[in-house]
């Protein structure tokens, strides 16, 4: 222990103890407190002990834990260094002041560390120096004693105060100048008061000495001694040889400190023997240094004590004053009063918060400590005893610390985007009756962590861009939100390769890293690539990021750049190649196929065909949607033997493309006739020629034809006579034979025959292919007859023919017939 020298106060150390016992470790303190002491009046930023020297911490551990000083009643008296580790004054103390006449002043704190929680006592004890003289309560005291006065008769005097303590208080009395009348008698009663009496040395005479004047001086013990006077100014009086005498020594009163004002607390009472205006007695207060009476009243007449203003327990917890009661001769004696504030329910508990983190990160661990506070109440008793209390809340509870300190941690994982702020109420209730209450407040944030990916509004986006488009069009935008709060909630979008391992993603994209517009880069053709697969990853700005990827489809729109392409007949040959029809091809005929393609989709590849010219164009027919090219009539011998066809083909779009299909037909009467080079087709000339060769050959061939079937049907008739019923039955075989005989000419393949109908008024004949006949077709009869007035039938009667057949196994039935 290092004491500083009394006399010296402005000195910057006034003294320093060091730790009194070894630390204990405990879950949060010590289990003896580190003691110092200082004298009074010391400079701020004297240094009082090395805390972290005597707690066994080293200097940078301070810092680190965040050490910091805490009282109970909130004032910092004291410093902390954390750099160096020592306790130093925050301000010039004044133990007076702080702890006014207690025989110890030791101020309590406590040294709070975190990162662990761990608290340390410290108690400083203020030592006093004589820094007050005493003082007496008034400058003059007239003291009357009536002659001739007994020797060794006392006289209780106002005694001086002296606001310090110990050896530094009032230690002696003493008379200025000395005379041989009085002395003065100083000593303690036995509860311990202190009395100053004048002691009656001789007999006084009034018509001697009147009055008489010295000084009562109080010295104290202090080094160098400080001392305080007063003036004694003794009356000597006549016949007045009886003082007053109180019936106690000492009262003592009680008060609760809600009192009213005028409500009575005690009454003292004297009693004199003297009689008349000698033994009438008065009441006054002796006045204190202090004026700590200034509370209360004295009735003059009865001795009540009242309040005059109202008390307050925890300011003043008792009040000491002397009451003098006063004869009228003016003798007087003196008691001691102390009336005792009783305490009432009248302070609510009060909460001081020492810690307070926020905001708190959202990934805290369960327990951590949220808030530290200390509780107290400025009653005593139950009124003073505090209960706290955490109102319904899951994630956050309260814990007992150390004595009246409370932690307020949490016991639960927090999430920001559940919630983002909470309102923690902490009550704390005394005991009282009724009891008084407190409501804290904690507001406490709770501070993002980049937890939670960006989320895009869809699973995946589809985007359609047409072909042809463009340079860095845009098609779309995709969009991602974040849960997060600021820069983790910051998402920007950039294109990423499908599959990590493969190449990076088309160079045709693009996506805008702050708002996700998708914007396609090129011109895009649909023949080519009908459809781009990207993946989008939206990232936040957390550290680490976090992201979340998003499949972009986008779809190339045809649009009508392609013109269809004629595959057949083919464009390329020269000359082209000549379809060819005979001239029996009847309306309907299939000509030929124009086949084309388009490169388009959809409505753009839908083809129609058109006629566009023709050598005639009454002839053809051409199919819009299957390209076939058909007669629209039967061929006549006027018609052209090689005909010229244009095809118009085209597509479906907007504006619609077209393309041309050139071909040849060429019209002949026997297909032997292909035989022929293209070259003796060459040319118009030889074309005609050729139509006028076939013309004859059909002629000769249907004049032969028609004399033969005169010839036929003249027979016939001959026959028909000898048949019954009106009958003529025709030789199948002599009909086939007149077919053979046509057929023999080169105009009639053998294995066909013809039905022939002939009618009136028209220069034409319709020929219709019948279905192969057997080689040998037994004989048949066959009838002519008129059906109508315009028309002849060539035909065979099938009752004639049932007649016939089951007589003749040769003949055919007429189903048989019916059925050729």
């Amino acid at each position: 222990e290092t004491e500083a020298v009394p006399d010296q106060p402005d000195m910057a150390i006034a003294r320093q103890v060091l730790c009194i016992s070894a630390f204990l470790s405990l879950p949060h303190t010590h289990s003896q407190p580190l003691r110092y002491s200082v004298a009074e009046e010391g400079e701020s930023g004297s240094v009082v002990g090395n805390v972290a020297e005597d707690a066994g911490l080293a200097p940078a551990q301070l810092s680190a834990r965040r050490a910091r000083l805490a009282s109970e009643d909130g004032r910092q008296l004291f410093r902390l260094e954390l750099g160096t580790g020592r306790l130093v004054l925050a301000e010039r103390l004044d133990r007076e002041e702080l702890c006014g006449q207690a025989a110890t002043c030791t101020l309590p704190f406590e040294l709070v560390l975190t990162n662990p929680l761990q608290f340390l006592r410290v108690e400083v004890a203020v030592e006093d120096i004589n820094d007050h003289a005493p003082v007496f309560p008034e400058e003059q005291v007239t003291v009357n004693i009536p002659e001739p006065g007994n020797p060794g008769s006392r006289f209780p005097l106002e005694g001086a105060r002296d606001l310090d303590i110990g050896s530094n208080n009032i230690q002696a009395y003493s008379i200025s100048p000395e005379n041989e009348y009085f002395s003065v008698s100083f000593g303690n009663r036995s509860k311990g008061d202190k009395y100053v009496e004048l002691v009656l040395q001789k007999l006084l005479d009034r018509e001697e000495k009147a009055e008489m004047h010295f000084s009562l001086i109080a010295t104290d013990g202090g080094v160098p001694p400080k001392s305080g006077i007063t003036q004694i100014q003794i009356v000597v009086l006549d016949a007045n040889d009886n003082v007053p005498v109180f019936t106690q020594e000492q009262y003592v009163g009680k008060v609760l400190e809600n009192a009213p004002e005028g409500s009575v607390v005690l009454r003292v009472v004297a009693a004199d023997l003297d009689e008349g205006s000698n033994g009438e007695i008065s009441y006054h207060f002796s006045q204190g240094v202090s004026q700590s009476d200034s509370a209360f009243v004295i009735d003059s007449i009865s001795g009540e004590i009242k309040v005059t203003k109202p008390l307050d327990f925890e300011a003043v917890e008792k009040y000491e004053f002397n009451v003098r009661a006063r004869d009228g001769g003016g003798l007087s004696a003196i008691c001691k009063v102390l009336v005792e504030v009783v305490d009432v329910n009248d302070n609510a508990p009060e909460l001081v918060v020492s810690t307070f983190s926020n905001p708190l990160p959202e990934n805290a661990l369960p327990g951590t400590v949220v808030a530290l506070f200390a509780v107290r109440d400025r009653d005593s008793g139950a009124n003073g005893k505090i209960s706290c209390a955490l109102e319904d809340q899951l994630s956050f509870s309260l814990r007992p610390a150390y004595k009246n300190y409370y932690e307020l941690v949490t016991v639960s994982t927090l999430d920001r985007e559940e919630t983002a702020q909470y309102l923690l109420s902490v009550t704390a209730a005394d005991a009282g009756s009724p009891p008084l209450t407190t409501t804290q407040t904690f507001t406490v944030d709770i501070s993002d962590v980049n937890d939670n990916a960006p989320v895009f509004n869809q699973t995946s986006y589809t985007m359609y861009v047409y072909e042809n488009n463009v340079p860095t069009v845009l098609v779309g935008a995709v969009s991602a939100a974040d849960a997060d709060v600021g820069p983790n909630a910051k998402v920007t979008y950039s294109l990423v390769p499908v599959h990590p391992t493969k190449e990076p993603p088309c160079s045709c994209m693009s996506v805008n890293s702050k708002n996700g517009d998708v914007f396609v880069l090129r011109p895009l053709d649909y023949e080519q690539v009908k459809q781009i697969k990207v993946l989008v990853s939206a990232s936040d700005a957390g550290s680490p990021p976090l992201s979340a990827n998003v499949t972009v489809h986008v779809v190339v729109v045809d649009e009508n750049d392609n013109a269809p392409l004629v595959l057949y007949p083919s464009q390329d040959s020269s000359p082209p190649s000549s379809e060819l029809v005979p001239m029996s091809a009847e309306a309907g005929y299939l000509v030929t196929k124009v086949v084309a393609v388009d490169a388009d989709s959809g409505q753009n590849s839908w083809l129609s065909y058109h006629l566009l010219r023709a050598t005639d164009p009454g002839l053809f027919v051409v199919g819009a949607q299957s390209g076939e090219v058909r007669l629209r009539r039967p061929v006549t011998e006027r018609d052209a033997v090689k005909q010229k066809l244009v095809v118009l083909v085209r597509d479906s779009g907007q504006p619609p493309l077209s393309a041309t299909a050139s071909l040849s037909v060429l019209l002949l009467s026997d297909f032997s006739d292909v035989r022929l080079p293209h070259s003796s087709l060459a040319t118009e000339g030889e074309v005609d020629s050729l139509t006028m060769y076939l013309i004859i050959s059909l002629v000769f061939v249907s004049l032969l034809f028609l004399a033969s079937m005169a010839a036929f049907i003249s027979h016939k008739v001959c026959k028909r006579k000898e048949l019954k019923g009106g009958h003529v039955l025709c030789d199948a075989g002599n009909f086939q034979s007149g077919l053979m005989d046509a057929a023999a000419a080169g105009t009639l393949p053998h294995p066909y025959c013809y039905e022939i109908s002939l009618t009136t008024g028209s220069g034409n004949s319709e020929f219709k292919f019948l279905k192969p006949i057997l080689p040998s077709l037994p004989p048949q009869h066959c009838t002519m007859g008129r059906g109508t007035d315009t028309e002849q039938d060539f035909t065979c009667d099938p009752a004639t023919l049932e007649n016939v057949a089951p007589d003749n196994p040769g003949m055919l039935s007429a189903e048989q017939f019916n059925g050729l």
